[in-house]
């Protein structure tokens, strides 16, 4: 039986819509079962169910503070380097309309954070790019350095100037300037980085040694009783 051109062209694109659906789906569960495997063997808890409330603990991120339906999911959480650790999948989505249609678009972030033993104000420290050059033209404050490579490599944001000039400090640019993908947030107890996609099995743990990197240059007299910022 000969089909007509158009119904033969959409039953292709529905047969390769079927099948993008199911090596995603088991190519997601893949992912899935490696995160449980590593977690296992860095001796952190794993769960895969969506956490709504996780999200919400963690809205204050800038990064995170967009859209709506967020969640977080793939959930590992335990120690690391003394320091209570989370790093999870992070979910968003962005819905936008012309008047006659909508498209929603949808975002992940992996996220890895650690809990201060006391809190900060916040700081933002995020690498340099085109839109971030633009906000600066039109006026949005960046705290620059001493460190002009520093300085033109990365936006630091902080409504406390000295806990920056503090937190970024010459070891601190040095390391930055070697990670120059990092992008980190501190404010209350919580010292968070993320990146674009998910998390990776296989760097998951480079990501928490990174982070830890930088609890460990954070100086020691802003944890003292004195030097601590409320």
């Amino acid at each position: 039986m000969d089909f007509p051109f158009p119904i033969l062209l959409f039953l292709l694109f529905a047969a390769i819509a079927i099948a993008a659906g199911i090596f995603g789906a088991v190519a997601e569960r893949r992912r899935r079962d490696a995160l449980a495997s590593a977690a296992a063997r860095l001796r952190m808890s794993f769960s895969p169910d969506r956490d709504h409330t996780l999200a919400k603990q963690f809205q204050w991120l800038d990064a995170l503070a967009h859209g709506t339906n967020r969640y977080a999911q793939n959930v590992m959480a335990g120690v690391w380097r003394d320091h209570p650790a989370t790093a999870f999948d992070y979910h968003y989505q962005v819905t936008t309309s012309n008047g006659k249609t909508s498209q929603t678009t949808h975002h992940h972030l992996a996220v890895f954070a650690l809990t201060l033993p006391c809190p900060f104000p916040e700081i933002r420290i995020v690498p340099e790019d085109f839109g971030s050059r633009i906000a600066q033209a039109l006026g949005w404050e960046d705290i620059d350095f001493e460190s002009a490579e520093f300085s033109n490599a990365y936006v630091v944001r902080s409504k406390d100037r000295r806990f920056a000039y503090d937190v970024c400090h010459p070891r601190m640019m040095e390391f930055l300037l070697t990670h120059r993908d990092l992008r980190i947030e501190i404010e209350g107890n919580t010292l968070a980085t993320w990146s674009p996609g998910r998390l990776r099995p296989d760097s998951v743990e480079f990501a928490l040694d990174r982070i830890a990197s930088v609890r460990g240059l954070l100086p020691a007299y802003l944890f003292s009783e004195s030097g601590a910022h409320a």
